[in-house]
């Protein structure tokens, strides 16, 4: 099999060891601070999403109001949407967000709340803009009845 060879370190090289790894563990122990962001919610008849991220894109948040329990058609409601904006404004709270662009989507009952919640939470809105999908033409439609 062989003989197994044992390497002692000295002193100096043992030391740069250590350093490496508890400079690695402060590294991930420091959280970023984000100044701006933004919200995309996702409104629809059945549910309400929101999404906060910084300006790159990178999910920051998200919560929706299935995940908090409601079911059924309770979870499209306002009240469903308020209880969704703090649950995450409790999740942001150490990011230090401080001012946010709203992209809206879809036209559920949670969209004007949720702006609403945010502004009440302390967050200052720059901007908000629609994006829910508009059909151009839309499907063809059906044939006439023949009776």
């Amino acid at each position: 099999m062989g003989k197994k060879r044992v390497i002692t370190k000295t002193g100096e090289e043992s030391g740069k060891a250590e350093d490496k790894f508890s400079s690695a563990k402060s590294k991930s122990s420091i959280k970023k601070t984000i100044e701006k962001g933004r919200i995309y919610v996702n409104a629809s008849y059945n549910n309400t999403v929101i999404l906060i991220t910084d300006l790159k894109g990178n999910a920051i948040a998200w919560s929706s109001a299935g995940s908090l329990g409601f079911r059924g058609p309770k979870k499209a409601t306002p009240f469903a949407a308020s209880k969704v904006v703090g649950v995450l404004m409790e999740k942001i709270k150490k990011t230090g967000l401080k001012t946010v662009e709203v992209y809206l989507k879809g036209i559920g009952g949670g969209r004007d709340m949720a702006i609403r919640s945010f502004a009440n939470q302390g967050l200052d809105i720059t901007m908000v803009k629609d994006v829910t999908p508009v059909p151009h033409n839309g499907p063809r439609p059906k044939k006439p009845r023949r009776v």
